[in-house]
């Protein structure tokens, strides 16, 4: 009898044994596979995005077309697009158990109009438009071997990963990404070998086979950590957290505004179209259109103008909210880069340094996703800082607050006792359910 007991044990073990590397081999081919069709398909982006930048670069007159444009991508979406408008919004959605279809559309839509917007002059970003990409072939793939449900949810997460980390180069900062913008607080470790395995050959099949270039950005001076420095930081990265809020809250304001006022989609673009324009007049320099990367590279090579940060937010905020297609990342390295900058002279800090912060945590107090931020500032300007970006995002993630750029992001905890609201309330409706009263023993 203990003979047989003996062998089934050793039996168990072993299957278990094989269980896991069952679970690893899945997960390798089923991630890896997101990453090679979210890697490919930003790498197409990112080529015809420079493509379509150069051409704007070249013919300024494309500016005045940006109504246009702006209508004729509503009308798109108006016609074809079902529920693909909801964007990041409907991805986050369905790995939050969501019963919608992610529509194989969303990719060549958001492809489309967001090389619309940046072709005639609108301030908008990347990530959004890779993680929607990857997000909807995440799902077309998973339709077509027929995966479960628990499944699809990591699917889902790996495709997020899988566009982020390939779009910026970081594959690192790609894998927390897709695992920490799901929930506030909460962090899916069942997913971490699939996304990381997605971002991982998402970023290497967008520079190794497609060849993409990524933007490098050089800090040459972390100052030694001393007690002054390090409230300096504190500072300035409470100020980071103010930022990504007001840019949050009034690019959702602008957005319900625009729509409460305007009805009809293609006449509310076509009007925020002639609102950028408007702006590059009485900001007397085109500068805050695009990406905003001159921008950034400016912030750690010179000074910029003290309120260049405040004229990128307000560009990039008319520019989706009313309607204009793209993402929010790269405006908010913008914004972050060079308030950054134009606070390095008033607390007397090295202005790379500084703009390498805001860098990372006006991103981060916009998306809530402070280890993804992290990991990013260490894969683009290296550990050298590692502590000043670890307390910059710690910092500007608590003083954001309850805020961000995804409204259907969840609160799996809050930020702060003294704040109550229901597990699983999205971002969107949290402003109903603050309360300052600090729970009493009883509950």
């Amino acid at each position: 009898m203990r003979a047989i007991h003996t062998y089934w044990l050793k039996l168990m073990e072993r299957s278990h044994f094989l269980a896991l590397w069952g679970t690893f081999i899945k997960w390798i081919v089923l991630g890896g596979s997101v990453g090679i069709l979210s890697g490919s398909a930003s790498a197409i982006f990112l080529k015809t995005l420079d493509a379509v930048t150069e051409v704007r670069l070249n013919h300024a007159w494309l500016l005045y077309l940006l109504p246009l444009g702006g209508a004729l991508v509503s009308f798109l979406y108006m016609r074809y697009g079902k529920n693909s408008a909801k964007g990041n919004n409907l991805i986050l959605e369905q790995i939050q158990q969501g019963n919608e279809t992610i529509p194989l559309r969303m990719a060549p839509l958001v492809l489309f109009g967001t090389l619309v917007t940046h072709l005639f002059g609108g301030s908008a970003g990347r990530e959004g438009t890779a993680v929607q990409m990857g997000g909807s072939l995440a799902e077309g793939f998973g339709r077509l071997i027929r995966i479960n449900s628990l499944d699809r949810q990591i699917l889902l997460m790996c495709g997020i990963s899988g566009g982020f980390g390939s779009i910026f180069g970081t594959p690192l900062a790609g894998t927390l990404f897709g695992l920490e913008v799901v929930a506030i607080g909460l962090i899916s470790h069942k997913a971490l070998l699939p996304c990381f395995t997605a971002s991982f050959i998402g970023d290497i099949v967008a520079t190794r086979l497609w060849k993409v270039q990524h933007i490098h950005y050089h800090v040459d001076l972390f100052p030694p950590l001393t007690v002054i420095i390090l409230l300096k930081v504190i500072l300035a990265s409470v100020l980071f957290g103010l930022a990504s809020i007001l840019f949050s809250e009034l690019t959702h304001y602008l957005k319900k505004t625009f729509t409460r006022l305007v009805k009809n989609p293609m006449l509310k673009s076509a009007l925020g179209g002639f609102i950028i324009i408007a702006l590059v007049y009485i900001a007397g320099t085109r500068d805050y259109l695009g990406l905003g990367i001159p921008l950034i590279q400016d912030s750690f090579q010179t000074d910029v103008a003290p309120f260049a940060f405040l004229w990128k937010l307000i560009f990039t905020s008319f520019t989706l909210g009313t309607g204009f297609q793209g993402g929010e990342v790269t405006p908010l390295f913008a914004i972050g880069a060079t308030l950054g900058n134009s606070l390095a002279g008033f607390l007397h800090l090295h202005a790379p340094f500084l703009a390498s912060l805001g860098f990372i945590a006006v991103f981060c107090g916009a998306t809530n996703t402070p280890i993804a931020c992290f990991l990013m500032g260490i894969e683009l300007f290296g550990s050298g800082g590692a502590v000043y970006m670890f307390i910059a995002c710690l910092v500007s993630y608590l003083f954001s607050g309850h805020s961000g750029i995804y409204t259907s992001q969840q609160i799996g905890i809050s930020k702060s006792e003294w704040v109550r609201i229901p597990e699983g309330t999205r971002l969107g409706t949290a402003k109903q359910l603050r309360t300052t009263k600090k729970p009493s023993a009883e509950e």
